[in-house]
This record gives structure tokens, sequence and C-alpha cells, in this order.
């Protein structure tokens, strides 16, 4: 429970919600449409997303299609979202990867600070809203993105070798190839600064993270909840259980 004396920094009020991926290894679970829309715990990726970004007090998602990209559309006509205004980028005829799909609507964000969110993640908050943890950790002098850091041992459905070392001032370094880093990063609040001159087409939002990494400005916040990365069939059984126990 949060202190009613503590003072928290204001909230970005805009996110990116991506919900364009292929989902290739959940190919036969989501056939019948798009990853965003399965189902875990009684309620769609999409949605435990959104819960999210209304609990914290966002007010403005821009969410990017791509397969059956309609019936998100169609999903979210049915919600009852009024303290959310949403609004979709269309990657139907080619996909944009998650660099490219944001900055295909990078104006939407004018020039401020904004999350971008994954849709295939599931996360609890800890102490304090996670998203508000993020905000309060947002320093735009030294900034240029800031990533929520899950330590990759409290990694519900992660299989890997790890992203990135924290430095004890919080700034990143990507692990080096044949090593194991301790964190993996889950979504981030980023200035739209960084996508100064970035490529044209499709691209990674690891090409922005590497080019703050260059310049000092890419820094991490250790999460204080529990996170569960939903891309396999068995993350997503695993996904079930953890969202099962009390």
């Amino acid at each position: 429970m949060t202190s009613s004396n503590e003072i928290h920094k204001p909230v970005p009020k805009r996110a990116m919600l991506l919900a364009a991926g292929l989902a290739t290894r959940l190919k036969h679970l989501r056939q019948n449409g798009p990853k965003a829309l399965l189902t875990v715990g009684g309620r769609t990726l999409l949605d435990h997303a959104l819960d999210r970004l209304e609990e914290a007090g966002i007010e403005e998602v821009m969410i990017n299609l791509h397969y059956k990209g309609e019936m998100i559309r169609d999903h979210l006509a049915k919600e009852d979202r009024k303290s959310l205004n949403i609004s979709f980028s269309d990657e139907s005829d080619k996909l944009m990867d998650t660099g490219g799909g944001v900055a295909k609507a990078l104006d939407y964000f004018g020039n401020q600070p904004f999350f971008i969110i994954n849709a295939k993640q599931i996360w609890t908050n800890g102490y304090i809203n996670t998203l508000q943890r993020l905000a309060d950790g947002w320093d735009d002098d030294k900034m240029d993105a800031l990533l929520l850091m899950i330590p990759t041992v409290a990694a519900t459905g992660y299989e890997g070798v790890g992203d990135y070392d924290m430095m004890p001032d919080g700034r990143l370094k990507r692990r080096k190839q044949g090593h194991v880093a301790p964190f993996i990063y889950a979504f981030q609040i980023i200035h739209p600064r960084l996508f100064k001159d970035c490529p044209e087409g499709p691209f990674s939002l690891n090409l922005l993270w590497d080019k703050a990494e260059e310049e000092g400005r890419l820094y991490g916040i250790r999460h204080d909840g529990t996170w569960i990365h939903v891309g396999t069939p068995e993350a997503l059984a695993e996904a079930e259980a953890a969202l099962q126990d009390p």
C-alpha cells in the first residue's frame, strides 16, 4: 500500500500497445484470432494490458494491428473503457516490427515521453503501481529510455540468457555475446527524440536501445511485482498456473 505522504511524478498520459506480432510459436492456439486475444486467467492478453494502463491513469492508447486486426477492433468496440481513448495504427499491408511500428505512429505522441507496452506480457504491481514507478524514475535530462527490468530467475515463461546487466546507477549494458545477463527488459518509457534519424520501414526497438546505451542515456529500474511472458504454448500454461496461485 502506498503512503499518502509519498509524492509522485505525473505519469505520461499516452502509451503504445504493440499487438501486431505474428506469434508463430502460438500459431495453432491463435488460428481463430490474433495473439492479443488469447485468454489467460479469464481475460485476453489485450485486456490484461489495458487494465494496467487504466489503473495507472493513462488516457490515450495507440494499438498497432496486423493479423486479423479487425477482430481486435471488434473486441474493443464491445468493451466499456470510457477512461481510455483508443486509436489504431494499421500494419495489415506490412508488418513494421517493434521499432518501425512505433515510428509509424510517432506523430501521435508529440514531443513528450510515452510508454511502450507489448501485449504478450502480463504483470502485477508491487509496492506501488509499476507504471507510476517508471514515471517516478524518469529523468528527462539524462534519459532517452527507461526500461522495466525483470530478473531472469523471476521471469515466468522466459527461457533465455538475459538481455542486460544493470549498473548501480541504473544504466544498462547489453549482454556480451556468449555471456549470461541477469535481467531482461519488459516495457519502457521512451522519449520521441530517440527516433531521430531512425530507419524507414521495419526495424527492432533494440536498435534504439543500443543507440541510447552508446550515448549513456539507457537506464533501467527493477520490477518489484510478478511478470509473465506469453510466447509459447508452454508459457501460456505457466501463465494460467501463475494467475491461479494465491
